[in-house]
């Protein structure tokens, strides 16, 4: 019997409520997940997300509610090798992590998390935690995120045993009309037209990648990048590629839908299953990491181009 005195599935649940002492310290963490079984990354009453899990084992270990924020909130469903999310310690609670093992504090919950969450599975597995530099914050000093999307098109290249992270399409795709779409949409758009768009949050997007290759078992594999995605922004791009690869709609349907800067149902998300958070990068320079996070947290404008910072950390296996 699980004696645990909290569910990992539904955190908040630890005996003490708050610290006794201001929480200065920002930890930063890299988890990759397996997002079948979760109802996305974001805390959701009565849900499995990866928040709660993660949230829910570093309540346990800190013996208070700890909260985190994520690079990128993922949907229902996808997965991320490289995910990165940030959360806050006192000073006392970051010198008790190594419980004189003389081990580097990071390292020591990065051990700790590492069996508290085994019980997942797997599904969800810590790489790194470490003392953040100042100034940052995993969701606004990003400089771009990486996706990947798996399409097997035809029975053919249906493999039950990759299923769980490979999109299923019936018919074969054109691959070349797939990267002709793609490419109508790089730049600084606003991209409404691909977007489910959230409350005072802009729409406006600066894709620098976007393109559809073959790999050697024949999949069509798509790699995209940009400084962030809004939420389904990723599903419905490729959902749009899609339909004039099969040939339901004609080329340059997507630049058309693009130019006309309004969601309606004659977008089509693709399936969650196939999309991979792939990487996220930061400033090398630990100085530019706070500038990096006031410049993104102002609303972004069409001539607003902060993504060109030279030096990149990013966060790959």
């Amino acid at each position: 019997m699980n004696t645990s005195p909290i569910d990992l599935r539904h955190p908040g649940l630890a005996p003490d409520g708050g610290a006794t002492e201001p929480a200065t310290v920002r930890l930063a963490i890299r988890i990759g997940y397996d997002g079948t079984a979760y109802n996305g990354w974001a805390l959701q009453p009565g849900l499995p997300t990866v928040q709660g899990v993660l949230e829910a084992g570093l309540t346990m270990l800190i013996r208070r509610n700890i909260r985190t924020v994520v690079a990128g909130r993922t949907d229902a469903g996808v997965h991320a090798r490289n995910q990165i999310a940030h959360f806050d310690l006192t000073p006392t609670e970051v010198a008790g992590l190594a419980r004189g093992s003389g081990l580097e504090p990071g390292f020591a919950l990065l051990r700790r998390l590492r069996g508290v969450l085994g019980r997942e599975n797997g599904a969800v597995l810590v790489h790194d935690v470490w003392i953040a530099p100042d100034g940052f914050d995993a969701r606004f000093s990003a400089l771009w995120r990486r996706y990947s999307y798996r399409i097997a098109d035809g029975p053919a290249r249906f493999d039950p045993l990759t299923r769980a992270y490979t999109m299923w399409h019936k018919t074969e795709l054109d691959v070349g009309l797939l990267n002709s779409e793609a490419v109508s949409l790089l730049g600084r758009h606003d991209f409404l037209s691909f977007c489910k768009p959230r409350e005072h949050a802009t729409t406006i997007r600066t894709l620098t990648e976007f393109s559809f290759v073959r790999d050697s078992e024949g999949i069509i594999v798509a790699h995209l990048k940009a400084d962030a995605f809004c939420h389904n922004m990723v599903r419905a791009m490729i959902g749009a590629c899609i339909k004039v690869g099969d040939g339901r709609e004609t080329p340059g349907w997507v630049a058309r839908r693009l130019a006309e800067a309004v969601r309606d149902s004659r977008i089509m998300l693709a399936d969650p299953r196939a999309l991979v958070l792939e990487e996220v990068a930061y400033p090398l320079d630990d100085h530019e990491i706070a500038r990096r996070a006031e410049l993104t947290r102002t609303r972004r404008k069409p001539d607003d181009i902060t993504t060109d910072l030279p030096e990149l950390r990013g966060f790959t296996e």
